[in-house]
């Protein structure tokens, strides 16, 4: 029944879209409106679900290990678990070999930490460039539509300036008949019907 539903929401919107492009001046209904909002709605959020699933597929267990390894370094927690072992391992160990030993795991640690953060980072940027491109593809539509809407508005403009100026001219035409001497076969009827 949902997939009957759909399938006939689908060929709704292809007649809706379909009546646009043949009759553009027709103006909407607010469930037109409605309609059209929602189809670029779902439009929109369909590219970008899309652009998401394109970039889930494309990354393996370890690209998903180091974002799950950076945002868990990135985060409050980590900093004072951290800190709180650091500050117990040189109060219990405060022996020259064993702060040699805490300094090199440390370093080993950095090391990993800072490649795994930066593997996170280059997907993540990759992502924004995604994105990115989206939206500059979206402006640009938007762009364009904003200019067929100015070139309208500018059409309708000179529509509207000709219509006022016939109406002007036949508003002179108008007043200049008035105005204009009655014929004598005028002035005899009008005599005839007063007397």
């Amino acid at each position: 029944m949902e997939s009957e539903k759909s399938t006939d929401d689908i060929k709704s919107e292809e007649l809706l879209l379909k009546e646009l492009e043949k009759y553009p001046e027709k103006k909407l209904s607010k469930h037109d409106v409605y309609r059209v909002s929602q189809m670029v709605h779902e439009y929109q959020g369909k590219i970008k679900s899309y652009l998401y699933e394109q970039q889930e597929k494309k990354a393996d267990r370890w690209d998903r290990i180091a974002d799950k390894v950076a945002i868990a370094v990135g985060s409050w927690w980590f900093l004072i678990i951290f800190g709180s072992i650091i500050f117990a391992w040189i109060f219990i160990n405060n022996e020259r070999n064993s702060l040699f030993i805490l300094s090199f795991a440390l370093t080993i640690l950095s090391f990993y930490q800072s490649t795994m953060i930066q593997m996170s980072q280059n997907r993540q940027a990759t992502k924004d460039k995604q994105e990115q491109m989206l939206d500059i593809a979206i402006n640009y539509k938007a762009e364009q539509e904003n200019l067929e809407i100015q070139q309208h508005l500018v059409e309708l403009e000179k529509r509207l300036h000709i219509m006022e100026s016939s109406l002007t001219s036949i508003n002179r035409n108008q007043r200049r008949t008035r105005h204009l001497p009655k014929s004598p076969r005028a002035k005899r009827s009008h005599r005839t019907r007063s007397d």
